[in-house]
């Protein structure tokens, strides 16, 4: 009952807000039930997922969405990719693949227990810069999932900062996230200027928050390098999985990320239409994986695919997507327009922030998609804009780290989490994820305002 007062004010706010900022009706209603939404979401997190489809009637019912449009804004895409990658994950977990990975990964590093996580951490940014968040996470939560049962330790801990590793990883190549690929087509940006702008940022952004997460978390650290050292001090338990179904797994797995790395290159031999293989990949592996399981497939589909995130990722893309429609985000494009001027370091500060902020309770795909345009237009008003691009690469990742519906990967992780019977609260996340946000963002922006002069 305590968080009812709190949450009819913030939307007695925002409600206000809107209308003292001048929006229209229509426009308040938007705002009115995507606050709502997202208030119930961040404060009754259990209950998500009647919020969501509460909030969709009513921005139905209020004709601030028609269903045309709710359905191109769901994202379909992206439910697919994840439908087809927790079939294959699911396939994998069947037949032990990341219980023995990680015993061996145990094996090899008991020596110097301490380095194992962040390791780990490493190896989150590594997958995510080099697939994709969302696959990264698919295959980094598993391990991390059956790394805690095994030592028998907290999960929460050592997932959040796996998840921010991931979200952090995302900003370092153009393949690491969509919003990626959306920035590098509208600014003409390379692969290779990812390496030289992004990836440095990135990897200095994992060092401090590798730094900031050993001392906020240093307990469950201590009690994981114990754990790790312990675990290392016995053999490796081979009899539980067969050889002929390890090998299976690992070629199946290697398969899906060898084709998710090298999809484009794939698309441009086969004079495919871009990211047709994003898809078809993880189809072709999920169809394999059913195929592989034989009289159990259907059981792999229903109980490994997590149907109640999902459902939520349609709502709520398609409540984000109604601000766009009835053009609310128009509305703050031309504040800020109104606002930077030409001023190149305002300018930077004012779209790493903004895009940071946003990200961390809408879609970054759509906050990206909004400030694009913006960007576009300082251009040709004769604002430098080398930097913002990389300023908005980074607001759209790294602020995402801040809440747990900030991006993609934090929903799909805490959504595994749960399957294993662990509630996550809001507030649980929003202190490490503050913790690593602003420092992060603050390097960020002082790396990007340093080398002003570079970027031209």
């Amino acid at each position: 009952m305590r968080k009812l007062p709190w949450f009819f004010g913030i939307l007695a706010a925002g409600i206000l807000g809107s209308a003292g900022a001048g929006l229209e009706g229509r426009q308040i209603l938007s705002v009115s039930i995507f606050l709502g939404f997202i208030l119930g979401t961040l404060f009754y997190w259990p209950f998500r997922l009647a919020f969501a489809l509460v909030g969709i009637t009513l921005l139905l019912a209020g004709q601030v969405i028609d269903i045309p449009h709710l359905v191109e804004f769901a994202n379909l895409d992206i439910i697919l990719f994840l439908v087809a990658m927790m079939i294959v994950i699911g396939f994998l977990e069947n037949r032990k693949f990341f219980e023995v990975v990680l015993e061996r990964m145990l094996d090899a590093i008991s020596h110097r227990p301490r380095l194992f996580f962040p390791a780990m951490m490493a190896l989150a940014m590594l997958t995510a810069a080099l697939v994709d968040e969302v696959t990264s996470i698919l295959f980094m939560t598993s391990l991390t999932l059956h790394l805690t049962r095994r030592l028998k330790l907290e999960p929460f801990p050592f997932l959040i900062m796996i998840v921010l590793a991931t979200n952090i990883g995302s900003s370092a190549t153009v393949v690491g996230n969509p919003i990626g690929v959306l920035i590098a087509l509208r600014a003409g940006l390379s692969f290779a200027d990812f390496l030289r702008w992004a990836t440095p940022v990135s990897v200095l952004s994992l060092g401090l928050a590798i730094g900031i997460l050993s001392i906020y978390y240093r307990k469950p650290l201590a009690a994981m390098a114990e754990g790790v050292r312990k675990a290392g001090e016995k053999a490796v338990e081979e009899g539980r999985v067969s050889a002929k179904e390890f090998r299976t797994a690992g070629i199946l797995f290697l398969l899906t990320i060898g084709g998710l790395i090298l999809h484009h290159q794939a698309e441009h031999l086969l004079h495919l239409p871009k990211n047709t293989l994003l898809l078809g990949v993880p189809f072709l592996m999920a169809g394999t994986a059913l195929l592989l399981e034989q009289d159990k497939a259907r059981e792999l589909v229903e109980k490994r695919v997590d149907w109640w995130t999902l459902t939520f990722f349609i709502l709520l893309f398609a409540s984000v997507g109604t601000l766009r429609y009835v053009g609310v985000t128009d509305r703050i494009a031309q504040g800020l327009t109104a606002v930077a001027g030409t001023n190149p370091a305002l300018l930077l500060a004012l779209i790493l922030g903004l895009s940071a902020i946003l990200t961390a309770f809408l879609d970054n795909i759509l906050v990206v998609a909004t400030f694009i345009p913006i960007i576009a237009d300082l251009g040709a008003a004769g604002a430098p804009t080398a930097s913002l691009w990389w300023g908005l690469l980074f607001g759209g990742t790294l602020g995402g780290n801040a809440t747990m519906i900030g991006s993609t990967a934090n929903i799909v992780a805490i959504g595994m989490l749960e399957k294993e019977k662990y509630p996550v609260r809001f507030a649980q996340w929003l202190g490490p994820g503050l913790a690593v946000t602003l420092p992060t963002l603050a390097l960020a922006f002082l790396l990007l305002l340093l080398q002003l002069p570079l970027l031209k």
